[in-house]
């Protein structure tokens, strides 16, 4: 079994007779991490059972990818896996070919501070609502978490070896403290 596991999507239900299954991506390469022949791993949420899968075929239906596998022959097989957590172990992530690209649990986890040396908070969650990604920031002493938008005015500099992040804080980003 694999060390370090990362998630890349959801299963939420079966799809057909075949053994399909639906899966909500939470992965920004889902063509990468769904291709044929891949690794994966479903962590079985109603007994934390974790069980490898490998890719048989992959394609996309409305807002869900549909995936089989090969130890998954039919319904009744595809049914025991639902709902669990889709994961790729981290020895199976390959490396980010920009040198401004980042994987999701490289950011979450960080310290924010703002180019005048203000401690922001730490990143707690990345959401992705259309255009940009924006970063959730969980801040100190009870105040509102932050979202910050992962554009260039806002993520000055990223340093995920010492795991900060400078930001700068336009008008109006933080929540009012009142």
């Amino acid at each position: 079994m694999p060390g370090k596991r990362y998630n890349v999507g959801k299963i939420v239900n079966t799809h057909g007779v075949r053994g399909e299954v639906r899966v909500i991506a939470t992965t920004d390469f889902p063509e990468e991490r769904f291709v044929a022949g891949g690794q994966l791993y479903a962590e079985i949420e109603a007994s934390q059972e974790v069980v490898p899968l490998t890719v048989k075929s992959h394609r996309k239906h409305k807002q869900f990818d549909l995936l089989m596998f090969e130890e998954v022959n039919g319904a009744d097989e595809a049914e025991r896996l639902k709902p669990s957590l889709l994961q790729v172990a981290e020895e199976d992530m390959a490396p980010l070919e920009a040198e401004d690209e980042y994987y999701y649990h490289e950011i979450i986890g960080c310290r924010v501070v703002s180019d005048e040396g203000e401690d922001v908070g730490v990143i707690k969650e990345i959401i992705s609502p259309g255009a940009n990604d924006v970063w959730v920031i969980k801040r100190a002493h009870g105040k509102k978490d932050a979202l910050l938008p992962y554009i260039d005015d806002v993520v000055q500099s990223i340093d995920v070896h010492e795991g900060v992040v400078t930001v700068h804080l336009l008008e109006g980003l933080l929540p009012d403290e009142n």
